[in-house]
């Protein structure tokens, strides 16, 4: 037989999981500590199964509970679908699409596709969050937003489908008077930060080549870290798109490897034709303007 979970205990547990603390979980679902505490108590008996450590004064979520909660993230995200479809309907909207890229996808390489699609559905609601990958997909998850455009995950995510869209060159930029010699010469480094998904692959190239893994700064933002690199701080690697445009663009770069981009959804959504029309809308078809900035790195 199925544990008879409700939505409201599994908003609690992936209430906890993200806040700080646990008055600040419940502030975030509207209840309080003692009834966020009386709902997860509750959960845990329907499981039969213990979800956190009451070792310390505050209950920390067990590892072996991350399963648990990636489930609750799905099934809260196709709720809110299943919620947002019925307003639809019974509203008689044409739609709203909740679009979450991360920068150099809003701003170089698909920024037409948004204009154009926003131009041609006067009725669909656009609204766009700028943010990096980790985080657009959590929020695609959670049911936050409706599509994400981002750098592919590390490793599959439950309920989550991608689909390729391009990929990118990234390429290595030593600070002006450097030159670009073997990897074992190369650093220290400015790089987006630990955790991201880039930073996961860019690593992983510099690992293979022997490179030092030396980093003394990070940031989300790529004009920060061009701007580090032009006065001297250190070394970085980034898309060739985003490193090389415009005035103060850096120079020289040699490729190291590439990423890939992908537009994410939801798995098993109730699909919304808006969103459908979008992510189609996606489809590589490139612009001049990401022609023109998507150029590869030179090489010296």
């Amino acid at each position: 037989m199925l544990p008879d979970l409700s939505i409201r205990q599994l908003e609690y547990l992936v209430a906890v999981d993200e806040a700080p603390t646990w008055a600040r979980a419940a502030a975030s679902v509207g209840v309080s500590p003692s009834a966020l505490s009386q709902g997860l108590a509750e959960l845990e008996r329907r499981l039969g199964v213990s979800l956190f450590d009451r070792e310390s004064r505050r209950r920390q979520l067990r590892p072996s509970a991350q399963p648990v909660v990636a489930h609750a993230r799905q099934v809260l995200g196709l709720a809110a679908d299943l919620a947002r479809w019925a307003d639809r309907i019974k509203r008689g909207a044409a739609g709203r699409v909740r679009i979450g890229m991360i920068d150099v996808a809003a701003i170089v390489h698909f920024p037409d596709t948004l204009q154009a699609f926003r131009a041609a559905n006067p009725g669909i609601d656009v609204l766009i969050r700028v943010a990096p990958s980790g985080a657009l997909l959590k929020l695609l998850a959670a049911g936050s937003l409706d599509v994400a455009v981002c750098v592919t995950p590390p490793r599959a995510l439950p309920g989550i489908e991608t689909r390729v869209l391009r990929t990118e060159v990234l390429a290595v930029y030593a600070p002006p008077g450097r030159a670009i010699g073997a990897p074992s010469t190369w650093g220290p480094w400015v790089l987006f930060p630990a955790g991201s998904h880039t930073r996961t692959v860019v690593f992983t190239e510099l690992r293979r080549l022997g490179a030092p893994l030396d980093v003394v700064a990070e940031s989300h933002q790529p004009d920060v870290l061009r701007e580090m690199v032009r006065f001297g701080a250190g070394w970085t690697v980034l898309p060739s798109s985003q490193a090389e445009d415009g005035p103060r663009g850096l120079e020289h770069g040699r490729a190291l490897t590439t990423r890939q981009l992908v537009v994410a959804t939801r798995a098993s959504a109730v699909r919304d034709p808006a969103v459908d029309l979008f992510v189609e809308q996606l489809q590589p078809r490139r612009s001049a303007r990401a022609v023109r900035r998507g150029r590869p790195p030179t090489s010296r």
